[in-house]
């Protein structure tokens, strides 16, 4: 089983990561405000099962992988770490994204909305990295399964991803009306997620040049 703090930081990283302008969120954010709190939970549900389906293939030549490349652990560091600048920069930067940009959709039906929703996460390469990238940097071999951290690492992943999906689709049209009228609220958003995403990423880099320098 992963340890405490490695749970900690996936959460984090989860979070930081939910939170991030991307094709999940637009598209969640605009189903929800321009077809209702059940399109959005729908369409939800859908990204769910992309996340899972992520999840089984990056655990199942998880391990593999490691034994036989091991120098790949380090490499996959270097890079969830860049990723993690360049949402950071993306999210910073002058005319970067909020999460409540959204524009007029035609109703689709639920099945749509489920399919839609798998595949925009299944295309998504914020839940690849996620998945090839990021989840490994909390796995460390001598705790155990290599295959068993993977998939309870994962399963934190999808939960914190779910949940704050589900409470900003429960108030999405709420909340664009809200940021619309106070364009300060939008800055500042953008603002404390770049900085998490930085912080994040910082400690990602810290840790593959020490691996790879012990």
């Amino acid at each position: 089983m992963p340890h405490v703090a490695a749970l900690i930081g996936m959460a984090v990283v989860a979070l930081g990561m939910v939170l991030t302008p991307g094709p999940n969120m637009m598209y969640l954010v605009s189903r929800s405000i321009s077809q209702g709190r059940t399109a959005g939970l729908v369409s939800l549900s859908g990204t769910g099962v992309g996340f899972v389906i992520y999840m089984a293939m990056a655990n199942v030549g998880m391990a593999a992988v490691f034994v036989v490349v091991p120098w790949l652990y380090i490499g996959l560091k270097a890079v969830g770490a860049g990723y993690l600048f360049y949402l950071a920069w993306k999210t910073l930067k002058p005319g970067g994204h909020s999460l409540f940009e959204t524009r007029t959709l035609a109703l689709d039906s639920r099945w749509k909305l489920f399919r839609m929703g798998l595949i925009t996460n299944l295309l998504n390469p914020k839940a690849a990295i996620m998945y090839l990238a990021l989840i490994p940097q909390f796995i460390r071999p001598g705790s155990g399964s290599i295959v068993v951290q993977g998939f309870v690492l994962g399963a934190v992943q999808i939960s914190v991803s779910m949940i704050v999906n589900a409470v900003i689709i429960f108030a999405a049209g709420a909340i664009a009306v809200f940021m619309k009228n106070r364009p300060s609220w939008i800055k500042w958003q953008r603002w404390v997620t770049g900085a998490v995403l930085g912080a994040v990423g910082t400690k990602l880099a810290v840790d593959a040049f020490t691996t790879a320098t012990v």
